[in-house]
């Protein structure tokens, strides 16, 4: 993935094998970068809004992953797959849907297909997990309370992207991810307490 974002564009792999390139550009030092479709954007633009929450979310997910690393549980690889499919969400946000061309936005359709294995995942925690009878604060171990944290800021990318939706900017496939996303981060957040035998806290109303 690359852009004048440098993160979330796809081009072709020989490009970015046959030479290196930098890491700073200086074309957005007055302010503006541009989207996939080669317009020029004020860097406080909602759309790179959505995509900056996006990056949160996926550098938080990662560090969640470090957690799950060290512990040893064994679903590092659905939050990379997650992480990636963030990189291909920022594509899809980064292309205007009303504005650009056919062949690139066949090139960033994100497909509904990754909504449902998020979906089969959840299904498959919760299968396991007592009910749940409470509000859950969060916590319960160093890897719960990442993956609350990321829950959090997935929440926040998902408000940024329902106006570009809205607006028909972006695909509604995208807003439905998240929204699924952070009902997973969820799940995995309960499940990894109860793996690591962590007590969750519960909300109790004061006095």
């Amino acid at each position: 993935y690359f852009s004048c974002s440098r993160l979330w564009l796809p081009v072709c792999r020989p490009c970015v094998g046959s030479r290196s390139v930098r890491i700073y550009t200086k074309t957005g030092d007055k302010g503006k970068s541009s989207n996939y479709a080669g317009q020029r954007l004020l860097k406080d633009d909602a759309m790179f809004e959505a995509l900056g929450c996006t990056d949160e979310l996926s550098s938080s997910i990662g560090h969640a992953r470090e957690h799950c690393t060290e512990i040893g549980h064994d679903f590092q690889e659905q939050l990379q797959t997650i992480q990636c499919d963030l990189q291909d969400i920022g594509s899809n946000i980064a292309t205007p849907r009303n504005t650009a061309s056919d062949e690139r936005l066949a090139q960033t359709t994100f497909p509904v297909e990754r909504v449902e294995q998020l979906e089969k995942w959840i299904d498959d925690m919760d299968g396991v997990l007592p009910p749940l009878k409470n509000f859950i604060l969060p916590s319960g171990g160093k890897t719960a309370t990442a993956l609350h944290m990321s829950r959090s800021i997935c929440r926040r990318a998902e408000r940024r992207v329902v106006p570009l939706v809205r607006s028909e900017a972006a695909d509604r496939e995208v807003q439905m991810y998240l929204n699924r996303l952070s009902d997973y981060l969820f799940t995995l957040a309960r499940r990894s307490a109860q793996l690591e035998g962590k007590t969750e806290s519960i909300y109790k109303r004061p006095g």
